[in-house]
């Protein structure tokens, strides 16, 4: 089979404007970029006046592992299977950063016969978002120093300084840093560093803002560090926040691109879940409502990361619910979850796969018991899987009481995944239960954290050292205990240790860092050694990517 890019290049584009023109959206609310790619004018997205808003499909997935997943082959395939069978349908996804692009992971369109295209322009650059949101971030960094080269009229002590620099790579030299050498004209030196842009703060607020008003609002209320008196200074208190909206006026604007099968496709925003939200942007996901029946949707990572922040962030924050969850597992990963070595996954091995299995049946218990959606396992088939290995992982889904359907929409497109939209459907067809949260808005940050580790981690109990706990005691006594936490820790197993596979219990999740984010409205705790600037890998995706004399790129996938 060709690579995820021949495909890409090989297939035929519609225009932008014939996409837009299918959802109903008027000539001046489409702003192309070039033939294949356009923004949204947000006035434009109110959709067809008496249209009654659409349902909203959740797709998150097992713990990754090696063997990979699939979720966003999953969405596309999804997407273009429920058009298939007569479903108007848009997905919703979020951009790929050039971190894992060129390190590990690769790129985020997609894979196979289920793909967003433009797929190299999505991976690479795209519209400019995240160097928008890059920009608007440093330039608070910089408004920080030059206010306190001219006279620190805010009194901010350097020492307690929490923005830091970021840039949309992976690059562990500028985890921590110096700034200010060289002299007087320089500036004062201090202590500093860098994260990746899709762990800033100016992405998260990007993601749950709601108007360009409502950013700029959110945008003011960044804390950018303390006074010796430990006051805080917000990006308002230095006069910031207004011309960071102006650098982000089109970023906020949800970009519009189709599937291999000319299908809509909304991509906006990209928070990681290991550290951030995780999902797309909440004005691309109230647009694709306007405009389907069906929006198909992801959160990063496993349901234990991505699912539980889009519920208990996203949903909090902007009254959003899904209607249904579509759980992504691989006979691969299971066996890998059940202790299997990656070089002998081809194998056909009963015995791992049921030992993996507690890990898809402790997130599809999360979902339906912690949550209370309804769920379905989408089987992301791959031409290693057995008969036998296939309908042992069906029996021991159907005896937990939900129905898990084999999907081949990597290898044939949405023509692969009809009978997981018709299961969708059918789940879309029911009364709508309650959803509920793993936390309440009352509940102190602690007791959150608590909640979180508990309920969907397995955890025994959360710890932190005492120099956390009272930063923690600071944050709620400063008013912040209403708000919601993000817990940034390893996506590749339940505890905070990557190495525990499967469904470990009665650990304990440690919380080495806090932080406040307090425009995008949450309150970030950092469990573990999971890093807000990832490194390069010893061979980086980088080194298989190319371009033509003729401008065409290969080797990204």
């Amino acid at each position: 089979m060709p690579t995820d890019i021949e495909i890409a290049q090989a297939a035929t584009l519609q225009p932008i404007s014939a996409i837009a023109a299918r959802l109903g959206l008027p000539e001046d609310a489409v702003v192309p970029y070039g033939r294949t790619k356009a923004k949204l004018v947000l006035d434009g997205l109110g959709g067809q006046p008496g249209r009654p808003p659409g349902q909203l499909v959740l797709v998150s997935a097992i713990s990754p592992t090696p063997a990979g997943e699939g979720k966003t082959t999953t969405v596309v395939g999804l997407g273009d299977a429920l058009n298939r069978i007569g479903k108007r349908a848009i997905v919703c996804l979020r951009e790929p950063s050039l971190g894992p692009v060129f390190g590990m992971k690769g790129g985020a369109a997609g894979g196979g016969r289920a793909q967003v295209v433009p797929m190299e322009d999505i991976n690479l650059h795209f519209t400019g978002d995240f160097h928008a949101i890059g920009a608007a971030h440093n330039l608070l960094a910089a408004l920080i120093d030059n206010h306190i080269h001219h006279g620190n009229a805010l009194g901010l002590d350097l020492r307690r300084i929490t923005w830091k620099r970021v840039v949309d790579l992976n690059d562990r030299a500028l985890r921590d840093i110096t700034v200010g050498l060289g002299g007087p004209a320089n500036g004062y030196p201090r202590e500093d560093g860098f994260d990746i842009v899709v762990a800033s703060e100016v992405m998260a607020i990007l993601c749950l803002a709601e108007s360009l008003a409502d950013l700029k609002q959110r945008l003011g209320a960044i804390v950018v560090g303390y006074t010796r008196d430990r006051q805080p200074v917000r990006a308002s208190d230095l006069k910031a926040h207004g011309a960071m909206a102006a650098l982000l006026r089109e970023a906020i604007q949800p970009n519009l691109v189709q599937t291999l099968e000319n299908n809509p496709a909304l991509i906006h925003g990209g928070p990681f879940a290991n550290i951030a939200q995780g999902c797309n942007s909440v004005i691309a996901t109230r647009a694709g409502l306007q405009l389907a029946d069906v929006v198909v949707t992801e959160a990063g990572f496993g349901a234990d990361l991505g699912a539980e922040k889009f519920i208990d962030i996203k949903c909090r924050i902007s009254g959003l619910r899904p209607d249904a969850v579509v759980l992504v597992a691989t006979v691969r990963a299971l066996k890998y979850q059940g202790g299997v070595a990656v070089a002998d996954l081809e194998h056909e091995n009963l015995a791992a796969l049921q030992a993996g299995f507690v890990n898809l049946e402790r997130h599809l218990r999360n979902v339906r018991e912690v949550f209370g959606l309804p769920c379905v396992v989408a089987i992301n088939h791959r031409s290693s899987d057995t008969a036998d290995e296939i309908a042992q992982l069906q029996g021991q889904v159907a005896a937990l009481g939900t129905q898990a359907v084999v999907a081949r929409h990597w290898a044939e497109g949405g023509a692969g995944a009809v009978e997981l939209a018709h299961a969708v459907t059918a789940l879309l067809a029911q009364p709508a239960a309650p959803m509920r949260m793993a936390y309440a808005d009352a509940d102190p940050l602690w007791e959150k954290l608590r909640q979180v580790a508990m309920k969907v981690y397995g955890a025994a109990d959360a710890t932190a050292d005492t120099k956390v706990r009272a930063r923690i005691e600071e944050l709620q006594a400063e008013g912040h205990g209403h708000l919601p936490v993000c817990i940034a820790k390893t996506p590749y197993s339940f505890s905070s240790d990557a190495s525990l596979r499967g469904a470990p219990s009665g650990h304990l999740l440690h919380v080495r860092e806090v932080r406040l984010a307090a425009g995008a409205g949450f309150v970030v705790m950092v469990c573990g050694d999971v890093m807000t600037m990832p490194g390069l890998p010893k061979v980086p995706s980088a080194e298989h990517i190319d371009v033509t004399d003729g401008g065409r790129i290969t080797g990204l996938f």
